[in-house]
């Protein structure tokens, strides 16, 4: 199982963030400045280094943070990331809810997922 972080480090040298939550709860809450928003549904897509569908970019060797709402469904899909070959994935504690009441910045929300 990947570590797990608080929010406050990856994303400060240079981690992709991947936030998972659903529209619903983006819009309503807003999001993460620069976090990737990739829908539950095609994680593993997105997320496998050896697919030809993944994130542009995405290596083995990426610096990847998953987050949800708080920190549950995001331990799940850190662990598929693992299993997918990612060695540096991981979640982080308390997820989007804990970054803002962390003061972090957030901005409007209603992104739309990567295709």
């Amino acid at each position: 199982m990947p570590s797990r972080n608080k929010p406050s480090g990856y994303w400060r040298i240079g981690a992709l963030l991947v936030d998972i939550r659903p529209y619903a709860n983006r819009l309503a809450e807003g999001e993460i400045p620069g976090a990737v928003i990739v829908e539950r549904i095609v994680l593993e897509w997105r997320l496998d280094p050896h697919n030809e569908f993944r994130l542009a970019g995405l290596t083995e060797d990426t610096t990847v943070v998953i987050l949800c709402n708080e920190g549950y469904a995001s331990s799940l899909a850190a662990r598929d990331a693992h299993e997918l070959g990612l060695r540096n994935a991981t979640d982080m504690v308390g997820g989007f809810r804990a970054w803002k009441a962390a003061g972090l910045p957030v901005v409007r929300g209603g992104s739309p997922a990567v295709p």
